[in-house]
């Protein structure tokens, strides 16, 4: 016989919690769906991960954990018919979650893959190639922010390593008698070798304005930031290519995030100077056992400046939590 369960009247979550002591957030991470967003000018139907999060109250003992999955679902249905990218998907989400949870702020971060088949450089087969697409957002009920972003992978060749290469390569060549203007030239045409590593980008932009980011556009930046992009399928000519591309564009991890910083200025220059970005890199080191990263991040308009010259700014620019707290406030 099933036995008969009788719910409570009253809304546990809303109970007095036994230590009264607010919390910065409370919510649902690692919720899977499937996101239509548009990239490119298209929509298209991305596996996504979705954290959703709301500040609580320390007299409240608990969020609405359904009311988060009610949200997103919502907001997924809509965006499926308004054609909306990821960043204003997490943005509706967001400040839809400081209404259901009467919450002072809600957060949102949506992490969706981008695939995409791309042509190999020299032999021209379709190479199914996966990034990541971010769309990050703050609110609270007066204001909101929203972050577009992705992530990509190559490859960086040391230009330490290459150099200390070129010059042992350059003495053997003069042992072996070549004169000091052919060996010149030897070392000028011939990739020289080094230690490669596989490195992952990722560039973040925020802004408040209605300016829209293409996260392709995104994905170049990060690509060409490295000593070369890298592809999933490559037959030995392709393999040649990006060898030979990477070895004449040797790039340490800093020098990476430098690139992406100046792909965001000349390739979005809508972008106002209160606008946020963040360059990020991680090379995954193949002779030493730890790896190598590097960041920047902060407003637009410092970046624009020290690029022309400018002075550097005095004190650190906004951090990503930061600037999104900043909707809050």
């Amino acid at each position: 016989m099933r036995q008969a369960y009788t719910l409570s009247s009253d809304d546990v979550q809303q109970r007095a919690p036994s230590i009264t002591v607010g919390l910065s957030r409370a919510g649902v991470s690692r919720s899977r769906k499937a996101l239509s967003v548009v990239v490119d000018g298209t929509t298209r139907v991305l596996p996504a991960s979705i954290d959703c999060f709301a500040d609580l109250a320390g007299a409240q003992k608990g969020v609405h954990m359904s009311r988060f999955e009610e949200i997103v679902n919502e907001a997924i249905e809509a965006a499926g018919q308004t054609a909306a990218p990821v960043d204003v998907i997490a943005q509706t989400i967001a400040e839809k979650i400081v209404v259901a949870q009467a919450a002072h702020r809600g957060e949102v971060r949506i992490t969706a893959e981008h695939h995409v088949t791309r042509r190999t450089p020299v032999t021209d087969l379709p190479s199914h190639e996966v990034y990541e697409v971010h769309g990050i957002a703050a609110a609270s009920a007066h204001a909101s922010r929203r972050i577009i972003g992705a992530s990509a992978q190559g490859m960086n060749a040391c230009p330490c390593a290459q150099e200390l290469i070129q010059a042992q390569a350059a003495e053997t060549l003069s042992e072996e008698g070549y004169a000091a203007d052919d060996v010149s030239r030897i070392v000028d045409v011939v990739p020289i070798a080094t230690h490669n590593q596989r490195a992952r980008g990722s560039l973040l932009v925020g802004t408040q304005d209605d300016i829209a980011v293409d996260p392709e556009t995104l994905i170049s930046i990060i690509e060409d930031g490295m000593s070369s992009e890298i592809y999933e399928l490559m037959k030995r000519p392709d393999e040649q290519w990006v060898v030979a591309k990477a070895h004449r564009r040797p790039r340490f991890v800093e020098d990476s995030v430098r690139e992406m910083l100046r792909g965001v200025v000349e390739q979005l220059p809508g972008l106002a100077d209160a606008a946020f970005v963040s360059a990020h890199q991680l090379n995954f080191e193949t002779i030493h056992a730890h790896d190598v990263e590097a960041l920047r991040e902060g407003l637009l308009g410092p970046v624009r400046a020290e690029m022309t010259g400018g002075e550097p700014p005095t004190e650190p620019g906004p951090t990503q939590s930061d600037w999104l707290a900043a909707a809050a406030e």
